[in-house]
């Protein structure tokens, strides 16, 4: 267990900068002030760079930094607002905003007893800011019930599988009062998925109401079983005078989900679909999501696939909503059988031996080869480092070689990185999903990577479109198609999410 009664020093102040022209003051004030505006219409990466902006001309303010810090962190960069806020905090050791972000990125990073100290030293600058202090106990809080958890929790070297043991027959006497979807067969012959009872169970999430238990236990238990079989990267072979179609991080977002369908057909024989990773969180109607993808999956084993994201894991789904949401509308033991589903979900697909899909990017040494990634072993939690971290983690950008991440785990790979592995597996494209674009998607790297999102509107803030891509067999090039957001009932994203989280 981590001390939590450390001694928290604040820094003394550094000796002033010698006076700015000012013109070039004024010059960083107006780039600050169109960054303020772009952050508050919800324009991140134009507020990332306005902020960046007004820092090259005036490194020496704090508050640049720290806002710069806030923006990062809407995008999810949470290693680069970690990086930022440290800046304003050296700048000015009584800025508590600085202190404030920094808690803000470490503890989104999992990183609690620094979250809890930045925002210790942050009560001791400012011990009567009410904000702080609630923000404070706050995180007191959750972090406490997050260590509780993790007290209780076993080793995943030691643990045994739920779903193996899983006792449904509590579950098995379907009430006379449901009226929702039943699945064909019973419990002592077996459960099949129909086309009816998918169809179903879509428009019942549509309305707002739940599958009974057994079929949800069920659909979970079979769909593992199915996963299980597979290998760590999937081979899919494309028909010549066939399409197929390629969606990003959905992240709970049922109703858009829904329109993507309507847009581009249900999944079936003739329209087959691979949905790449982040299923579920922030978005609070992930279990309607999740079922859905499932259940598909069943029906259409060969037509239907499913690649694990960075959110399909234990410490994500702890922090990020989709723990709370299953518990509120299910049970808890549902949420450890959640766990170990995610555990079996392949990391990447072959499509006709030329695309290679996986969520997040490449990897931190060169010569990583297709077999390198098929005999991977998935059946964990994603560790911190080497192929499956790198799979879920990693981001494309913009500069040559690999850099650090500016989310704080993974790394970032060059143009060149991408080239090299391409060349060397014999491969025309890379397509991975795992960053909001504005308009859905993005083409980079020579065009030899692509990146799409399929979340439009993420969070319903960010104002983005989703987009999905297709290809055809015969010559296996891209085609996009972007969509809007579309209404949904009025559930709030990160409505099951960390209480703190909810502030940030």
């Amino acid at each position: 267990m981590e001390d939590d009664n450390e001694v928290i020093e604040v820094p003394e102040a550094p000796p002033p900068p010698p006076p700015l022209d000012p013109a070039l003051l004024a010059e960083a004030e107006a780039a600050k002030d169109e960054a303020n505006t772009n952050f508050k219409g919800k324009h991140f990466a134009a507020a990332i760079e306005g902020y960046t902006r007004a820092i090259d001309l005036n490194p020496n303010n704090a508050i640049y930094w720290a806002n710069r810090a806030a923006a990062h962190i809407k995008l999810e960069n949470y290693g680069a607002a970690v990086a930022d806020a440290e800046k304003a905090t050296e700048i000015d050791p009584k800025y508590i905003k600085g202190y404030y972000r920094r808690g803000d990125a470490h503890f989104a990073l999992g990183k609690y007893k620094l979250a809890l100290k930045d925002l210790r030293t942050a009560a001791k600058v400012a011990p009567r800011d009410p904000d702080l202090r609630k923000k404070l106990a706050g995180c007191e809080k959750e972090v406490k019930r997050l260590r509780f958890e993790e007290a209780l929790s076993v080793p995943d070297s030691e643990a045994i599988s739920i779903l193996a043991t899983l006792d449904l027959s509590i579950y098995d006497n379907v009430e006379e009062t449901y009226t929702g979807p039943r699945m064909q067969g019973n419990a002592t012959d077996g459960y099949i998925i129909t086309e009816e009872f998918v169809t179903s169970m879509l428009e019942e999430f549509r309305q707002q109401r739940a599958i009974h238990k057994r079929f949800a236990f069920e659909i979970i238990l079979q769909a593992n079983a199915l996963f299980r079989s597979l290998p760590s990267l999937v081979d899919v072979t494309i028909p010549d005078d066939k399409h197929f179609t390629v969606c990003g991080d959905v992240h709970g977002q049922f109703y858009d989900l829904l329109n993507i369908w309507k847009l581009n057909g249900l999944p079936s024989p003739d329209n087959p679909y691979l949905f790449n990773g982040d299923f579920v969180d922030r978005g609070s109607f992930s279990c309607e999501v999740i079922f859905s993808l499932l259940a598909f999956k069943l029906l259409y084993p060969d037509h239907m696939h499913l690649t694990r994201g960075n959110h399909e894991s234990k410490s994500m789904n702890k922090v990020y909503g989709f723990d709370g949401e299953v518990k509120a509308k299910y049970n808890g033991t549902m949420v450890d059988c959640f766990r170990e589903l995610f555990c079996a979900l392949p990391l990447a697909y072959c499509l006709n031996g030329r695309v290679l899909v996986l969520h997040g990017g490449l990897f931190s040494q060169d010569g990583v080869t297709l077999e390198d990634i098929r005999k991977t072993n998935r059946f964990r939690e994603p560790p911190e480092d080497g192929v499956m971290c790198d799979a879920l983690w990693a981001d494309p950008s913009p500069l040559p070689g690999r850099t650090p991440s500016k989310r704080g785990v993974g790394l970032s790979f060059g143009s060149d990185v991408t080239r090299a592995f391409l060349d060397a597996n014999g491969l025309d494209l890379i397509v991975r999903s795992h960053e909001v674009k504005e308009e859905g998607y993005e083409v980079e790297h020579n065009g030899r990577l692509v990146t799409v999102f399929s979340a439009p509107n993420y969070c319903d803030q960010m104002g983005n479109k989703g987009a999905f891509v297709r290809f055809n067999g015969n010559d296996m090039v891209p085609h996009f198609t972007t969509f809007s957001a579309v209404p949904h009932p009025d559930v709030k994203p990160m409505a099951y999410a960390n209480a703190f989280l909810m502030g940030m």
